[in-house]
């Protein structure tokens, strides 16, 4: 673990202002640019066709970026085949392809340490008895994991007593819910789910069971496309499980397998935060130069995690806007971040035009 990544994870998870946050970041994915550049070939390639080779950065808007849509079509490893311990998997696009993400033991380590510490600042330090809403069916290849697998797997590792809402066939297991809430006896605990699957699996089904869930913290992600296709927005989300369930404790967080371990919760003010180790670019999707806050553009993500693949600064397919900077609310600072949808027709190329067909 980089010692940028150790002192950022000494701190509140989401305390750090931003020009702290720049002064710890940008030596550190430089850092990473040099050791990816060194050992990973297609990434060198990269960096040699669109910079002109490897150079220092100057801020953290020069770190240069991969799109994601790389990870789908090239093998971007940093550690010897033997080395990897897991490779996790994307859900599949309209065409079938998936990104590919290579974890050894010590970017594994790193990241399920991250995302404990982010965790920490919504549930706090005890393990709560928890609720997935999904079914164990779902993370049962451990060595190819898909993302909602992963997700469900990587969520677990901070609850205990779990409980599942749906049967392998993603059929609503009343029984195995009022057991659940049974054993709580009206403790804290908490649930996961990705956010379609709560909307479609659980809260559909269940709004009328009667069941109690206010001693509850829900952490949800993804499948907004989905939700807003059904006209129901975060707002609507939240009143609807409160109405039906007493559930207040409603927490969102934004991350991606390409930089899995680093994720942006929901902060008092409804927007979206990195964590210490983090940081979000908004660019102009014409010119690719960097924005201020307050402008519509393409979000670029960058993290201090991925050592074993070169994902530290990847630029994503999705449509953003920093709407504050350092707001401290409630010790939540650096960039607030609101998600505003997909790039349409979204294949960025970009730099990846320069890659010769080579290691697959």
């Amino acid at each position: 673990m980089i010692e940028a990544l150790r002192r950022a994870l000494e701190r509140g998870p989401y305390s750090l202002r931003q020009e702290e946050r720049d002064a710890l970041l940008l030596p550190a994915l430089d850092q990473l640019t040099r050791h990816h550049y060194e050992r990973c070939a297609p990434y060198r390639r990269i960096i040699d066709g669109f910079s002109g080779g490897i150079r220092r950065s100057d801020s953290v808007s020069e770190v240069p970026y991969l799109p994601v849509s790389l990870f789908k079509t090239q093998t971007l490893r940093s550690v010897d085949p033997e080395a990897v311990r897991v490779t996790l998997t994307s859900s599949g696009t309209g065409n079938g392809s998936v990104s590919r993400v290579f974890l050894d033991t010590e970017t594994s380590a790193a990241q399920q340490r991250a995302l404990a510490n982010s965790l920490m600042h919504v549930l706090g330090k005890q393990r709560l008895p928890m609720l997935v809403i999904d079914t164990d069916a779902v993370f049962k290849n451990p060595q190819l994991m898909s993302a909602r697998g992963a997700g469900v797997l990587g969520l677990m590792r901070y609850g205990r007593a779990h409980a599942f809402s749906l049967t392998p066939d993603l059929e609503p297991d009343r029984a195995a819910v009022a057991a659940f809430l049974r054993a709580v006896d009206g403790k804290p605990f908490f649930a996961f789910g990705f956010t379609f699957m709560v909307w479609a699996h659980f809260y559909e089904p269940f709004k009328d069971a009667g069941f109690d869930l206010s001693r509850g913290t829900l952490i949800h992600s993804g499948g907004w496309k989905t939700m807003n296709e059904r006209a129901v927005g975060n707002t609507e989300f939240k009143a609807a499980l409160k109405r039906a369930f007493g559930l207040t404790r409603v927490c969102n967080f934004y991350g991606m397998v390409e930089q899995i371990g680093s994720i942006f919760l929901e902060g008092p003010d409804d927007l979206l935060h990195p964590p210490n180790f983090a940081d979000v670019i908004i660019r102009d999707p014409v010119s690719w130069n960097p924005l201020p806050p307050g402008k519509e553009g393409v979000i670029q993500l960058l993290s201090l995690l991925p050592e074993s693949y070169p994902g530290h600064s990847v630029l994503t397919a999705d449509l953003g806007v920093v709407e504050t900077v350092d707001a401290d609310a409630e010790g939540w600072n650096g960039k607030g971040l609101r998600i505003i949808g997909r790039v349409p027709e979204a294949e960025l190329r970009g730099c990846s035009d320069v890659i010769a067909v080579g290691e697959r």
